[in-house]
């Protein structure tokens, strides 16, 4: 039998999953079939996979004025200026499963700008692409384009955290070389 290819770089052992990440990684195989790497990717500290984990699950899961699509879209235009193959491919699944779309997702996944896109969801990618390439000139004529797309006070913060969090997750990912599902290659294709 082959060796599993090892999902990051660096030579971390797994600490002894506590019942609560147990059943995390549970969930994670009843509703999506898998645990994503980034997840086992950091078991060697439950802390920061709980820290991780409850940031991912509250920026992307919760309540908010953004839908879960539009969320997946900041991922995904966020990894692209970046250029992480993780988050493109595991986001960019999640985009087409999503959208009912896969040429969305793949025209997000190689240039935002070239997919059909509604004045809202385009004002909020310009925001979260220009946070990531230059995020000291982002200033209140920024934050007011996105207030003229329909966008209140809590969803340009919920853009920004979107962004900003993807933009550490990336630099995570890439600083390990973290291999993506996969499973996320053939979703929704």
């Amino acid at each position: 039998m082959p060796k599993a290819e090892p999902i990051i770089a660096l030579d971390l052992a797994p600490a002894p999953l506590d019942a609560e990440t147990e059943a995390y990684f549970r969930k994670c195989v009843e509703k999506i079939g898998f645990v994503p790497n980034v997840l086992l990717a950091y078991t060697h500290d439950l802390a920061k996979l709980k820290a991780f984990s409850a940031m991912y699950n509250d920026l992307m899961l919760a309540p908010s004025g953004l839908s879960k699509l539009e969320r997946e879209m900041i991922a995904v235009a966020v990894s692209s200026v970046n250029r992480c193959f993780y988050c493109l491919t595991a986001h960019g699944a999640a985009v087409r499963q999503l959208s009912g779309d896969p040429e969305l997702g793949e025209l997000m996944v190689m240039n935002y700008r070239a997919a059909k896109l509604d004045a809202r969801q385009r004002a909020m990618l310009d925001f979260a692409v220009k946070l990531t390439e230059a995020p000291w000139t982002i200033d209140e004529p920024d934050r007011e384009a996105l207030r003229k797309a329909g966008f209140s006070e809590k969803d340009i913060w919920d853009i920004a955290a979107t962004a900003s969090f993807y933009n550490m997750s990336n630099r995570m990912a890439s600083a390990t070389d973290m291999r993506p599902n996969p499973e996320y290659h053939g979703t929704a294709r």
